[in-house]
């Protein structure tokens, strides 16, 4: 359901916004500080949403303010950190039935281009590969800030999302209604500079 691991395509947003640097800088997520999410947004049956999250991932992105379209990114997903705050739900999520973190146990993204749309917004493309399929995905992506931070260090945070539809990923929604077919995947992150 990780809707394709769109924080992943969050983190190539990063990529092609600059950051008034003279070469392309390395920024690495900081998931240690527990500034970056990867979340998601699901119909239940029509009557409501599911919300949950993956607890467990990685990424950096590179990026030159000279020359945004060769900004890139990759993210790491592991799929059984997968959460949304129900027990059972999450056991039956990670299952065979759906993500199959048994089988797949790892989500990705690598970006493949970024399109700047002008100010502090663009679209992201690259591969994301989830339940064992890979498919190019796009992602609107949008610079939230960027700065010194009080600890010394440099740091550029971006948001993403983007729809996902599950059977593109092979995880077969058919016994459910058509609005579960989709997920909404959003992403937010910071990256600090290396």
């Amino acid at each position: 359901m990780l809707k394709k691991t769109a924080l992943a395509t969050a983190l190539a947003a990063a990529a092609l916004v600059p950051l008034a640097q003279a070469q392309a800088d390395d920024y690495v997520i900081d998931t240690e500080g527990q500034h970056a999410f990867i979340q998601f947004k699901i119909n239940h049956l029509g009557y409501s949403y599911i919300l949950g999250n993956f607890e467990e991932f990685s990424g950096q992105f590179q990026y030159d303010p000279e020359d945004l379209e060769a900004a890139s990114v990759e993210m790491e997903v592991q799929a059984d950190s997968l959460t949304t705050n129900n027990a059972e739900r999450d056991k039956h999520f990670i299952s065979s039935d759906f993500l199959d973190a048994g089988e797949y146990p790892t989500a990705t993204f690598v970006s493949t281009g970024f399109t700047p749309n002008g100010g502090d917004e663009g679209v992201l493309t690259g591969d994301l590969t989830l339940h064992g399929e890979t498919r190019e995905i796009e992602m609107p992506v949008t610079l939230m800030g960027e700065g010194e931070d009080p600890w010394g260090g440099y740091r550029a945070g971006f948001e993403g999302s983007t729809m996902l539809t599950l059977a593109d990923f092979g995880i077969d929604m058919s016994d459910f209604p058509e609005a579960m077919h989709e997920l909404e995947l959003y992403v937010t992150f910071e990256g600090v500079r290396q």
